[in-house]
This record gives C-alpha cells, structure tokens and sequence, in this order.
C-alpha cells in the first residue's frame, strides 16, 4: 500500500448490490471504521488495541474520497460527482459506492462480485495530537480524524494483527518504547532502594556490634 502523507489504512467489510428492481445497481456497501475497539497490533504476547471515537469524523475532511483500487492508479469513482456517499451512523463510517457510470467501473464491480477482490479498505490520517494512549486497556483512541483519503478493494487485504503500515507502527513503537524505558527507570529505583536499605540494615547491625 502507498506509504505516504502520514496516511494510515484499515480493512473493512463490504456487500455488493447487483440487482435493484428491474436493472443492475452496480452498488458497493460498507463501513470504513466502526466505533468498537480491535486488536491491531502484538508485540511480545501483549494485544495492543484501537478504538475510533464517535465524534472523530466530525472535523474530517470528507470532501472528496474516491473509490480506487489497492489505494492507487484510476479513480472509478468519488464523493466529488455524486457517485460515493460517505455517512457518519451510530455504527461508523460507512460508504454507498456506485460503479455504474462507466464501462471501466462497471467491469470492477464484476471483479468485486466474482471474489477477486474479497475485502476494502480505506486511507485516512489522523489530526496531530488526535490520539491518545490508554495503558490499561493497550489501546490507541482515535480522537480526531484529520482526512479520509480513499476507500479501496484489495486483492490481500494485510492483517491488522501482523501488518501495520509505518505510520501505525511508529505510533505502537513509541508506545512500547516508553513502556520498557518506563520499566527499566522503575527496576533501576527499586534496585537504588533495596541497595539503600542494605547498607542501612549493614550500617546499623555494625553499630549493634559495638
């Protein structure tokens, strides 16, 4: 997937609609994100999670997303001319995509429909300082959604739990990075205190001696 522009991309499910009434719909369903924490990430048996919030795709800029495939080359369709329609619900961020205006999009919803592209997945960054951390639970919250770039259907779509664009591995990166080096500070003062009260305890049994 293209790595650039600090975009981050996530699978997402999709149902195709080839019939509607009397003629083909050539139509494309499916949510770009829901609000329920998933795994995304492990790292040396721990499960690290993200959640997207409600109301991070209130300032998103959703002006114009377009429909490509594996995130790049031709634009099959797009907000812009009417032909995606990209909608905030109590679910998520979901998508009604229409292929049916040109002969080219209309030969994808077929490739669609026959399997060959069995997932989607859609392009988006984050606001800066539109995250936060939760180290109880392991989980990123996605606050604020800075702009949603593409929804697209993959051939081989990556597994969130072993395949994370550099974006999202930097983020858990850091994350664990300040875990161990916050680890590391504690053994360091715990180590300082047991030698403290060593030579307090060796101190005092000397004095006892006397």
């Amino acid at each position: 997937m293209p790595n650039k522009d600090g975009r981050e991309y996530r699978a997402m499910d999709m149902t195709v609609r080839a019939d509607e009434g009397d003629k083909p719909s050539y139509r494309v369903d499916g949510y770009a994100s829901t609000f329920a924490p998933y795994k995304l990430y492990t790292y040396d048996g721990v499960d690290y999670f993200e959640r997207i919030q409600p109301t991070a795709f209130k300032e998103a800029d959703l002006s114009d997303v377009v429909f490509r495939v594996e995130h790049e080359g031709r634009v099959y369709a797009r907000t812009g001319n009417g032909s995606v329609e990209i909608y905030v619900d109590e679910h998520g961020l979901g998508h009604h995509s229409d292929l049916s205006r040109t002969p080219a999009a209309r030969e994808l919803f077929e490739d669609i429909k026959a399997g060959n592209y069995p997932k989607m997945s859609f392009a988006f960054r984050v606001a800066p300082g539109g995250d936060h951390y939760e180290p109880e639970t392991h989980t990123r919250v996605i606050d604020k959604i800075e702009k949603v770039f593409d929804v697209s259907p993959v051939a081989f779509p990556a597994n969130p739990n072993t395949e994370l664009n550099v974006s999202a591995r930097s983020y858990f990166d850091g994350v664990i990075k300040a875990a161990q080096e916050a680890e590391r500070l504690r053994a360091l003062e715990l180590k300082r205190k047991r030698l403290k009260t060593h030579i307090k305890t060796k101190i005092g049994g000397k004095k006892d001696g006397f």
